[in-house]
């Protein structure tokens, strides 16, 4: 009869030993609300189909880093590390996978597909539209100076700030050597902008132009030769590089990439960078970013005020872009004018905004495509976002 009652005692106190550490017993109301927001990512990208690459990873991320697997007081022999599974305990898979975001790396090897697939002769041919990527970086400098009014650290401010460029691996980039403990919401804050670009982009850009302005007619790009092309990359990095050495990590490797695509005999190393390469580390650094959004770890007034800075700094980027438009027209003849409506392609959300620009435009005159011209100021925003990380980086680390 004793030997009965101790075997139902040892098995009970193991089966709610066995529930104590089960996520039903540990989930909190921040954890609902981080699996709703994962929920809302996933049904973005399938539904409206909102950077779909980048939002599925991120919100399935946020569903991994977001079932809690046991509580304070509930730690296996006392060490929270023995268990190994969640994202910030050392040993664990998760962990592993998330020092490529800790430590910048993966952001590089995103630049490196980015430069193999871009064709910059948007650019190269029309040069002076390089000046409408650099005045979209307005917003990164705008959120920066918001961000110290409302008492973030210079180098919180510096990581805030970089989301107004639109380019979420850059974003990550500067946050990891800024602000690490903030990499998580700058990060999301980040990639959802760049997802929410056309819904966020059209009211700016109508209320900024008249109708005139968005009949405007670009003269057709010039065609650029292939030594202009494979001259474009190694001449963007010396000049850049020389000037911000800082930004070298991600300017070299988006020059390299595009070098690899230019040259034409390293196709097979073009096509692996803009292809699996770049395919592995987007689901990496998605899921990773996504799981680092633990509720416990994420949700603060600190995250509620990078959100809120994250949509000033896009907006004003894209005002930025817009506004210079319109006011280098001034100083150009008739026939030469730029539509402003490419102006909201200095952001480095390629080729998202410039695809905007291409909508926008084909609303208010069905023949006139601005895609093309678009592109330029896309790609120049891409490089500029990477120079004003390297700025901030330089003043701030």
């Amino acid at each position: 009869m004793e030997t009965s009652a101790s075997f139902w005692s040892f098995l009970g106190n193991h089966i709610n030993s066995f529930f104590q550490y089960t996520a039903i017993m540990n989930f909190t109301v921040g954890h609902v609300i981080m699996i709703l927001i994962g929920l809302i990512f996933i049904y973005l990208a399938i539904k409206k189909e909102y950077e779909p690459l980048l939002l599925i990873p991120i919100g399935f991320g946020i569903l991994i880093g977001n079932i809690p697997f046991w509580g304070a007081e509930h730690v296996l022999n006392g060490d929270p590390s023995n268990l190994q599974i969640g994202i910030y305990q050392s040993g664990s898979v998760m962990n592993y996978l998330y020092f490529g975001v800790r430590y910048g790396i993966y952001p590089p090897l995103i630049f490196l597909g980015i430069g193999a697939m871009t064709d910059f002769s948007a650019l190269i041919s029309n040069p002076k539209l390089i000046l409408i990527g650099a005045a979209a970086q307005l917003g990164i400098f705008g959120a920066y100076a918001a961000a110290i009014a409302l008492g973030f650290s210079p180098s919180e401010a510096g990581a805030i700030g970089i989301i107004g460029g639109a380019d979420g691996p850059t974003a990550i980039f500067l946050s990891s050597k800024l602000a690490p403990e903030l990499v998580g919401a700058i990060a999301i804050s980040a990639y959802s902008y760049m997802a929410l670009v056309p819904v966020i982009q059209p009211p700016i850009m109508r209320l900024l132009t008249t109708p005139q302005e968005r009949l405007i007619r670009m003269k057709p790009p010039r065609v650029v030769s292939k030594l202009e092309k494979i001259l474009f990359p190694i001449i963007g990095l010396l000049l850049t590089t020389f000037i911000v050495p800082a930004g070298l990590p991600l300017l070299g490797m988006l020059f390299f990439g595009n070098l690899l695509k230019e040259s034409t005999v390293t196709k097979r190393l073009a096509d692996t960078a803009k292809g699996p390469l770049i395919d592995i580390v987007t689901i990496l650094i998605g899921v990773t970013v996504g799981a680092s959004t633990q509720a416990t770890t994420f949700l603060t007034t600190k995250s509620v005020g990078i959100f809120a800075l994250g949509a000033f700094s896009f907006m004003v980027a894209t005002f930025g872009g817009v506004m210079f438009v319109k006011v280098i027209n001034l100083f150009l003849k008739e026939g030469n004018k730029i539509n402003p409506l490419i102006g909201n392609a200095g952001v480095s959300a390629v080729p998202d905004s410039a695809r905007v620009s291409q909508i926008v435009g084909l609303e208010y005159d069905k023949t006139n495509h601005l895609l093309m011209h678009a592109m330029g100021p896309n790609v120049a925003g891409v490089i500029g976002s990477a120079v004003a990380a390297g700025v901030l980086l330089s003043f701030l680390y």
